[in-house]
């Protein structure tokens, strides 16, 4: 039946779809798989513009701004009406525009992490992405791959797939080549058959494709659940938490506002509008898109820096990371392999200078080739990285890889699996059918019974099996890899078992390193410097594991390394004790990376867990921050994790750490700025009406100040560049709420200076004459132009002199475009009716300029001996 599938072309396989798909094409299916993942075919429900534009006017401060527009207009203050409806809208669309557009930003994510499959393309093995597998392509299966498309198994090597997915069973199925004869059968019993959506758990298989998109099983039984939406963040929580307290604030405050200046017997008309111009000033409109804005900013600037963030709250937890767990392959080091040392007949060199005219280690060499999968096509080699430092060996000395596995065929394998810790194949060698190994040293020792010499084979007593673990011992305490191979003659082809890797012939090992990258070091220091303690992971022996990491800075004198088996013999009472100085941990399994976060986690740390096989996706499930590998790391654990580097580097890592500190004080730092603003606001208008002074604000001039002046610097102060300093900082407590004590004292306390500049300006307006239009529009220039000049000390805890006043060129750009609105509204004759702003004469211009400065002056002045003191 494959040979049918091999001689249809990709034109009419797509043909065929087209005409039998019911308007969708498998090029349209495969699309809507990629966007919406491998177990959603059906088109979703997905909100449309009008609902999610509706949406955006549900909140209670919107519904407060509404009211005061309606009073507005009741009042006969048409212009405001007109503003605030005006600026309403606005902010809708605004609100719009960015849920679509974060939307397709998680589309676009999604699609950098789409499934890709190995298929047989030319007669060379290439990875495609999924959407280009067609009915007919040969597929090849290894363990942790997706299954991309349904297929037909036709050649088996101990596959097991979970179908869960499908048949709601967790227990793997394991698959044949057999055709079950008879009725139609459930799909778990459908063995010799593999369905898109599983996952490959154990062993290798070659399938052909039978159905893509829309005619794979899973199209046909599934049906699509309606796309959720992102939880929000923790910040985002604790801003909705705030503005549901501030709305109650305010609308207590109004009606207090309004029984005062009734009692003072004021026009009800006019004691609305102070309730209004209050209510006003009191609601930051901007903050909720400032927020989401500077967090965009953060996780493309991530993006940048090769550290894709799949959930939004993983920018912040980011900030409060206190422990990484790090894989050592690829991520520390450079997942290149190559070989270093070899070991055949006795004798220890380089693998640079193996030679061939040896028995041992020709038929060393030989064993490393063919009981491997590794190929090179094109310059590009594909295959787990030791297995290709095997084929790079054979190269060195001439050997092609493929035409060596075409004179010696694969007859039959028993695939690795990190259980058994060694992998088989059978070959006729020399006319003799013969089982290659390579694994484990301390397996295959435990199985051999001879060694094979340049004197012939001999046997392989306790004095030599501990000659060759002294060796193995040296190599590895050189933070090499040590791979063992052996042999077995069979009696006969046969199909393989178990039980047939023992009594084996040694024949040699071959060591290996992954070197270390070269920023690995600066990064674990620069995380140690930043508070984080870094754990070391690995599957490799506990001896080659302490030597990466004494290189790289993560163990120490003092520290400790353990493998799987001790960890299991430790209760969760002596594992607490000793953790903090436990930092390698070796040859653990899944259950045990769990645990060591879940130890790490009752010590109220923030843990960040790399990863990137099946067997890591539960650990990055359960750490606070997951980091898949975007080269290496398999679909399940892309799936599993919140961020996943494009790199595979650790320093990337430390470097969205570093990123996530930094978004999280660029958003604090603009939640300052606008509520220290509206702070000002809130006090004067309070002021104007204890003491019976005319409002010193219409409610459209502070609509401009919220949503035009302040909205430009509030995101610049978002993207203020991360300053080394911040890895000198201790990792943040999740658990401190963002409007702590010392920010809303800050709030206050420049709101006050703000507001008292703001009131001064008033009464110079406001004079014996009693001119009030005077007085509010000297207010109103004095508020925006002071608030202008308060973005500058809002950029960090450091005086503007430090900090530098152009490292943050978005700042001033802000401060220049505000000034151009506010320059506008002041001189340009068409908006003084819609402003309401009285003409300025030079004096009063000098005069609003000087109070607008002076908070700025004050509170640099303060963070300059601030800054001094500190220093001495």
């Amino acid at each position: 039946m494959a040979d049918t599938f091999f001689n249809r072309s990709v034109e009419e396989v797509l043909q065929e779809q087209e005409s039998s798909s019911g308007g969708l094409s498998n090029a349209q299916a495969a699309d809507r798989l990629k966007k919406y993942g491998p177990n959603a075919l059906v088109e979703g429900k997905k909100k449309g513009v009008l609902q999610v534009f509706l949406e955006q006017f549900k909140d209670l401060l919107v519904v407060i701004l509404i009211v005061a527009a309606i009073i507005s207009m009741l009042s006969g203050q048409g212009e405001s009406t007109i503003v605030i409806f005006a600026v309403l809208i606005l902010n809708a669309i605004l609100g719009t525009v960015q849920y679509f557009k974060a939307e397709k930003s998680l589309e676009s994510l999604k699609a950098m992490s789409s499934p890709t499959a190995k298929v047989l393309r030319g007669g060379a093995k290439v990875e495609v992405p999924s959407k280009e597998v067609v009915p007919g392509d040969i597929v090849f299966l290894e363990a942790g791959d997706l299954v991309v498309a349904d297929g037909r198994v036709i050649e088996n090597f101990s596959l097991k797939v979970n179908e869960s997915s499908l048949t709601g069973e967790s227990e793997g199925v394991e698959k044949t080549e057999e055709v079950i004869p008879g009725e139609k059968v459930a799909l778990g019993d459908q063995k010799n058959m593999v369905f898109s959506g599983s996952l490959v758990t154990y062993g290798r298989a070659t399938v052909v494709v039978t159905g893509t998109g829309m005619h794979t099983e899973i199209g046909k039984i599934a049906s699509l659940m309606n796309q959720t939406q992102q939880r929000k963040t923790p910040l985002q929580q604790s801003l909705d938490d705030f503005s549901k307290k501030l709305a109650v604030i305010i609308l207590a405050i109004c009606v207090v506002v309004f029984g005062l200046s009734l009692y003072r017997e004021m026009p009800i008309l006019d004691s609305l509008m102070f309730a209004v111009a209050l209510a006003v000033a009191a609601i930051p409109e901007a903050l909720s898109s400032i927020v989401t804005i500077v967090l965009a900013m953060g996780t493309q600037k991530m993006a940048k820096e090769n550290a894709i963030i799949k959930d939004l709250k993983a920018v912040e937890s980011l900030g409060s990371v206190s422990v990484i767990c790090s894989d050592k392959t690829g991520t520390l080091t450079q997942n290149k392999m190559c070989v270093q040392k070899i070991y055949a007949d006795g004798q220890l060199l380089d693998g640079k200078d193996l030679q061939l005219p040896n028995d041992p280690q020709r038929l060393l060499l030989k064993i490393a080739i063919l009981a491997s999968d590794a190929t090179s096509v094109d310059g590009a080699d594909i295959g787990d990285p030791t297995e290709v430092a095997l084929v790079q060996l054979g190269d060195l000395f001439g050997v092609e890889e493929v035409a060596y596995r075409q004179q010696h065929p694969r007859l039959g394998e028993i695939a690795f699996d990190s259980d058994r810790k060694l992998m088989s194949t059978l070959h006729d060698i020399d006319g003799t059918p013969t089982l290659l190994t390579k694994g484990a040293i301390d397996v295959m020792l435990g199985r051999a019974t001879k060694i094979f010499t340049s004197k012939g084979v001999l046997p392989l007593d306790e004095a030599g099996k501990q000659e060759i673990l002294r060796v193995n011992n040296a190599l590895s305490e050189q933070g090499l890899r040590v791979l063992a191979f052996g042999y077995r003659p069979l009696d006969a082809v046969r199909p393989l078992t178990l039980e047939d890797e023992t009594d084996m012939t040694f024949v040699g090992l071959i060591s290996m390193i992954d070197p270390p990258r070269e920023e690995s070091v600066q990064a674990v220091a620069d995380a140690k410097r930043a508070g984080i303690r870094t754990v070391m992971i690995t599957g490799d022996h506990k001896v080659t594991a302490t030597a990466i990491a004494r290189k790289i800075g993560i163990f120490t004198d003092g520290d400790m390394a353990l493998e799987g088996v001790e960890l299991d013999a430790m209760s969760d009472e002596e594992l607490d004790q000793k953790l903090a100085k436990i930092a390698v941990y070796a040859r653990v399994s899944p259950e045990n990376k769990i645990r060591i976060v879940d130890a790490w986690q009752r010590k109220g740390r923030i843990v960040s867990m790399t990863g990137d096989g099946v067997n890591d996706a539960p650990a990055l499930k359960k750490a606070d921050i997951g980091v898949a590998m975007g080269i290496t790391g398999t679909e399940v654990s892309k799936d599993a994790a919140s961020m996943i580097l494009e790199d595979d580097n650790f320093a990337t890592i430390v470097k969205a750490v570093l990123n996530g500190r930094n978004v999280y004080e660029n958003i604090k730092n603009a939640i300052q700025f606008l509520l220290s603003g509206n702070m000002a606001a809130i006090l004067c208008v309070l002021f104007a009406s204890i003491v019976g002074l005319p409002m010193p604000f219409a409610p459209v001039h502070l609509l401009f100040i919220n949503l035009l002046t302040d909205s430009l610097p509030a995101i610049a102060i978002g993207m203020e560049p991360a300053r080394k300093d911040l890895l000198d900082r201790k990792p943040r407590d999740p658990k401190e709420p963002i409007l702590n004590r010392s920010l809303l004292g800050k709030i206050f306390g420049q709101g006050l200076l703000i507001g008292i500049a703001t009131m001064a300006a008033f009464y110079i307006g406001y004079g014996s004459t009693q001119n009030a239009a005077l007085a509010m529009t000297m207010a109103f220039a004095t508020l925006t132009l002071a608030r202008l000049f308060h973005g500058f000390n809002c950029r960090g805890e450091k005086s503007i002199f430090r900090l530098g006043l152009g490292s943050n060129k978005y700042s001033l750009m802000a401060f220049a475009a505000g000034i151009v609105l506010l320059a506008a509204v002041l001189l340009l004759p068409f908006l003084e009716t819609l402003f309401q702003v009285a003409p300025l004469t030079l004096a009063n211009v000098g005069m609003i300029v000087l109070l607008a400065i002076l908070p700025t002056v004050c509170i640099q002045i303060f963070k300059v001996i601030r800054d001094l003191v500190k220093k001495g």
